[in-house]
C-alpha cells in the first residue's frame, strides 16, 4: 500500500499538472501483483512539446520544493512527445495526444484502479486527521508525567540552603 507522502506527492504533481493546463489528467493506481516497481502512474496530455517540456518542469520544481526529492530518472525531455519522470513510486507521463493515443498505457494496465484525484484528497484527509489523534493522544500522556516534573525540581531547589546575608546594622557596628 502506498504511503501517505507518496499520496501527497501525487496529489502535488497533479496539481502542477492542473497549473499548466494539462488535458485528460488521470491517476491509476497498480495492482502490487502486477507491478513491483511503482504504485502510481500519473498520465496526462499536452497540446504541444513545450507543454509537455513545461509541465514536467513545474512537476520536478513542486517535488523539489515541497517534498525536497528529485526524479530518480527523466527521459524524453528533448523531444517532448513523451515525458516520463520517475519518483520510484509513483512514474508521470506527459504525452502529446497522438502518442498517448498509440501507447493508451490506461488500457495496457488493465489491472490498475482509477483513481479520482478528490477521492485521492479525501483519503489523505482521513489519514491525517487519524494521525493527529494519535499524536494528540500521546502528547497528553507525557504532558502529564512533564507538569509532575517542575514541581520536583521546585522542591528540591526550595531545600537547598540560602546563605544568610549580612544585616547593615552588624557592619555598622563593627566600625564603632
Amino acid at each position: 500500500m502506498a504511503s501517505t507522502e507518496t499520496r501527497k506527492m501525487v496529489l502535488a504533481a497533479a496539481a502542477a499538472c492542473e497549473e499548466k493546463k494539462a488535458e485528460n489528467t488521470r491517476v491509476l493506481e497498480l495492482d502490487p501483483a502486477d507491478s513491483g516497481f511503482t504504485d502510481f502512474f500519473l498520465i496526462t496530455s499536452a497540446a504541444n512539446d513545450r507543454q509537455a517540456v513545461a509541465i514536467g518542469d513545474e512537476i520536478e520544481l513542486r517535488m523539489k520544493r515541497e517534498f525536497g526529492t528529485y526524479p530518480n530518472s527523466v527521459e524524453g525531455r528533448k523531444q517532448g512527445e513523451w515525458v516520463l519522470l520517475d519518483y520510484v513510486d509513483f512514474v508521470v507521463h506527459i504525452f502529446l495526444a497522438e502518442k498517448r493515443a498509440f501507447y493508451d498505457l490506461e488500457r495496457l494496465w488493465k489491472s490498475a484502479r482509477t483513481v479520482d484525484l478528490e477521492e485521492l484528497k479525501a483519503a489523505l484527509k482521513e489519514k491525517t486527521i487519524a494521525a493527529r489523534k494519535k499524536t494528540a493522544n500521546k502528547k497528553t500522556a507525557p504532558a502529564v508525567k512533564k507538569a509532575a516534573s517542575p514541581a520536583k525540581k521546585k522542591t528540591a531547589a526550595s531545600k537547598k540552603a540560602v546563605p544568610a546575608k549580612k544585616s547593615g546594622a552588624t557592619s555598622s557596628s563593627r566600625k564603632k
